[in-house]
């Protein structure tokens, strides 16, 4: 026993003398580094990596050091931009592989608006995809590396199926689906699209295109059918990409400061920039409204921030929130930001009764990020207004559960398997077997009776008939810009749009400053050090989730998790673009 406390002590004090030294590293850091200052004639170089977090990173010296480069804060450094008369020209660097139509979305009518202030706005291409080229056809000017490519070709969306390799190690998908275009189970069951979800992945895939077309002849002023072969042409070269009229010039990345109207301003970058006082804006009188995070694979129990398959939201967390808000009588309203696949269908329920109490007392309004869909859009139904970017992925109204049997993957590896159970349905979740007829009936009743509760959520909320989202129901996923007009959104634009429509409703001055109440708040030191040193960190996987590829193995992962409770799951398929 004492030799027990002894190593728990040992470990105690190297734990406590990794934390005080990485106290001791931040101060060092914060007192060194100078407080950067803006000069009077500035170039703002804004670097866009996508795809963003929404919600503020849990690295200890990002957190402490530099401003987290969320959504939010690259799209308010483009407003503080705009505003702010010391900066002249704003110059953008676009990275943004694996991120999806919503976020590049916002992103871009930030810079849209950017531009109605006058100041040039220039773009720097090293090379390009359709999502670099999409964010960089906001600038005035469109600038290319001589020896970069432009690869822009159409627009193509992927999806992985895991059928053949679970036949291949002995595991069966025992997976049922209420809703014909319900797929997620299909990233298991099948080994290719079916009839239902190809064409499914066809629709949204030329919404998506057909945005962007929309988009890229709006900027640099062509009729979309000259967009249309200009974006479908490709990959170009340099010289070939300018005389499409997609790239204005080609030149290096230090030719630009020898250009109009960049020569003769001071460079200044956005890590700097970030560091610099804003000009303070005081709130307008009573104007606190809360802003609360819903993202992540919807669960019960608590969030988590450092899942190795992604973020959690959980229900109790989140709950917690939601109560603390609507009691509060200062804060005049609630916006919602989802960005969730779905997930457990009965923690979808528990955050729907607390939203719905909610929008009795205060407006509510629902802002989608990237993909509120399933699980995701079943929080949003009880919102007075949802808001929606044209390339969110949304609906996907319908039910999926089952289990994986690996009994012939134990009895491969020579693993003997045994079961006893009491009752007549002990064992309907057990992995040694698959459904008993009987027992795949009572799961198909169930999994029936929460479609249909899930219809008349989504049909109470948006004032229609549960027969009427049945018919845009059935599993089906939707883009934002297809949802408006199927009566599942109400309005398009991003998270300021959201905010601008919650202090009408709340009867503040759109134009004014709020205060904003943001959950998650902040972590504390604490908090963030015992994340890093006390638990295993999700860092390496979240790095590689920002590839396109990992986003569909992450994806996945999270599935499998889910699957494996065996209960009723509103969550969306599996989908990644290039």
């Amino acid at each position: 026993m004492a030799a027990r406390r002894g190593v728990a002590l040992v470990i105690f004090l190297i734990l406590l003398a990794v934390m005080v030294s990485a106290a001791a590293m931040l101060v060092v850091a914060l007192v060194a580094t100078p407080s950067p200052t803006v000069p009077a004639n500035a170039s703002l170089t804004l670097k866009i990596e996508a795809p963003f977090s929404e919600i503020e990173p849990s690295d200890v010296l990002r957190q402490f050091l530099q401003r987290a480069p969320t959504l939010r804060s690259t799209i308010e450094t483009i407003h503080r931009a705009k505003s702010d008369s010391r900066v002249k020209v704003l110059i953008i660097k676009t990275a943004v592989s694996g991120a999806m139509w919503a976020q590049l979305q916002e992103v871009h009518a930030a810079l849209e608006d950017f531009k109605t202030s006058g100041k040039p706005l220039i773009a720097f291409l090293e090379s390009g995809s359709s999502g670099e080229y999409y964010v960089a056809s906001a600038a005035t000017h469109v600038v290319m590396m001589p020896a970069g490519q432009l690869d822009v070709a159409g627009l193509a969306s992927y999806e992985l199926f895991f059928r053949g390799a679970l036949d291949k190690i002995g595991v069966y998908p025992d997976l049922l689906h209420i809703g014909e275009y319900k797929t997620a189970a299909n990233t298991f069951t099948e080994k290719g699209f079916t009839a239902a979800h190809r064409e499914m992945t066809r629709a949204l895939n030329r919404d998506w295109y057909d945005e962007l077309v929309r988009s890229v002849a709006r900027d640099r002023k062509i009729t979309e059918d000259q967009a249309r072969a200009a974006l479908g042409g490709g990959p170009y070269l340099g010289d070939a990409a300018v005389k499409t009229g997609l790239v204005d010039e080609l030149a290096y990345e230090d030719q630009l400061d020898d250009k109009a109207p960049i020569q003769g301003t001071q460079a200044i970058e956005n890590e700097q920039y970030a560091r610099t006082a804003p000009p303070a804006r005081l709130p307008q009188p009573g104007g606190r409204i809360a802003l609360l995070y819903a993202v992540g694979t919807i669960a019960s129990g608590k969030s988590s921030l450092d899942s190795p398959t992604g973020l959690v939201l959980g229900s109790q967390t989140f709950v917690e929130w939601v109560r603390k808000v609507r009691i509060d009588p200062s804060i005049r309203a609630v916006v919602v930001r989802v960005d969730s696949p779905g997930g457990s269908a009965i923690a979808s329920e528990v955050i729907w009764r607390e939203l719905m109490l909610t929008r009795e007392v205060k407006p509510l309004v629902i802002s989608m990020g990237d993909v509120a869909a399933s699980g995701g859009y079943y929080i949003a139904a009880p919102a007075d207004v949802i808001v929606a970017q044209p390339g969110t992925l949304t609906g996907s109204i319908g039910v999926v559960t089952g289990k994986f049997v690996v009994r012939g993957a134990l009895d491969k590896l020579g693993v003997g398997t045994g079961s006893v159970g009491d009752g007549e349905s002990a064992e309907i979740y057990s992995p040694f077997r698959p459904f008993t007829p009987a027992e795949r009936s009572r799961v198909e009743e169930q999994m029936q009776a929460t479609y249909e509760l899930f219809l008349r959520r989504v049909a109470e909320g948006r004032h229609q008939t549960p027969e009427k989202i049945d018919a845009v129901g059935q599993g089906r996923v939707w883009t934002g810009h297809q949802a408006r007009e199927l009566g599942l959104v109400d309005e398009l634009g991003g998270l300021e749009d959201a905010l601008r429509i919650a202090q009408v409703r709340a009867k503040l001055d759109p134009a004014g400053a709020v205060d904003l109440v943001v959950y998650p708040a902040k972590r504390s030191f604490y908090d963030i050090l015992s994340s890093q040193f006390g638990s295993q960190s999700s860092t390496g996987l979240t790095m590689l989730g920002r590839r396109s590829d990992m986003r569909a193995v992450q994806s996945a992962l999270s599935l499998f998790q889910l699957f494996r409770r065996g209960e009723p799951l509103a969550i969306l398929p599996n989908v990644f673009m290039n």
